[in-house]
């Protein structure tokens, strides 16, 4: 376990360095500037201020500045918000897309299996039937679209959630909700194939020969080898929810991290851009990380290299 953790977190300061090394690279060979949208900006402003953020120096040099700071913690200023630095800017939008990841998780996770289960013990009825027809729509329809969907019926025609903002939970239910069902689909069905292999196992069947009920048969024997591909795919899940949310956060005005991204990226702050990019690198990272132990402990069979 020690061995494997140490290789790992190697690995991850090679995979964030490389990161920062390729989009280091890709802002200073992109067209633009962060200063070149200004109007009638004088000569000489223009050259302080590519002079206070280091933007005159040979690119070397910016690299090595910058890679210094971005060890040391230090994301420096962003470009275009001012007064703000970009430490600050993901300090105050990480709670936001932290909270609206989290519960979009839990409801994909909850959906999902349930579904699932359900489905494999009426297989060929007519609720195995309805749930896997509905998580084939949910695959298909991307979640903004079903957001815009949702905002039609919940928000305008019914009224239940508030259409966009953030500082309830009224106002993030509606958000996680179409960000965590189209992967609540993909956990349905991998729930579904799993139990239905589990439950053809002689272990299984021997459970029910010594009289056991099928509630502790299900929840105690077959569901903990069921869920082993609905634990791998948590990582690339985890990259799905992070990505998809920085559309459903421009849609529903969530102050989040992928709000600030978006106009980073529209608007060439390097830094910030830089900062988000590390940060979502290390979110992803440490998830495949934990997602690999998890499934350790599940399966013992399943050794650690």
């Amino acid at each position: 376990m020690f061995q494997f953790i140490v290789k790992r977190l190697v690995w991850l300061v090679l995979t964030l360095w490389a990161v920062f090394t390729v989009s280091f690279i890709l802002m200073k060979i992109v067209p633009g500037g962060p200063y070149q949208a200004e109007r009638n900006l004088p000569p000489e402003v223009e050259q302080n201020i590519r002079a206070q953020f280091h933007l005159d120096d040979p690119l070397h040099i910016q690299y090595r500045d910058h890679l210094w700071d971005t060890v040391r913690g230090d994301f420096r200023s962003s470009f275009k918000l001012k007064d703000f630095t970009v430490n600050e800017v993901i300090a105050q939008g990480f709670p936001v897309s932290a909270s609206l990841g989290v519960l979009a998780m839990l409801f994909a996770l909850t959906l999902g299996l349930t579904a699932g289960i359900v489905s494999a013990l009426r297989r060929g009825g007519v609720l195995d039937l309805a749930f896997m027809a509905l998580a084939t729509v949910g695959i298909a329809v991307p979640n903004f679209v079903l957001a815009s969907i949702a905002v039609l019926i919940f928000v305008f025609k019914l009224g239940w959630f508030p259409a966009a903002g953030w500082g309830t939970l009224a106002q993030l239910v509606l958000p996680a909700l179409c960000l965590g069902l189209p992967f609540a689909a993909y956990i349905a069905r991998l729930t579904r194939t799993g139990m239905l292999e589990v439950l053809s196992k002689d272990y299984i069947r021997l459970a029910y020969a010594k009289g056991l009920s099928s509630r502790r048969v299900v929840l105690r024997h077959a569901l903990r080898g069921a869920v082993l591909p609905v634990v791998s795919y948590l990582g690339p899940a985890t990259a799905g929810i992070l990505t998809g949310s920085l559309v459903l956060e421009r849609i529903f005005a969530l102050p989040g991290m992928g709000s600030h991204f978006i106009d980073a990226a529209l608007q060439r702050d390097y830094t910030l851009v830089m900062g988000m990019v590390l940060v979502y690198t290390l979110l992803l990272y440490t998830m495949n990380f934990l997602v690999d132990l998890s499934y350790a402990v599940i399966d013992p069979r399943v050794k650690l290299h």
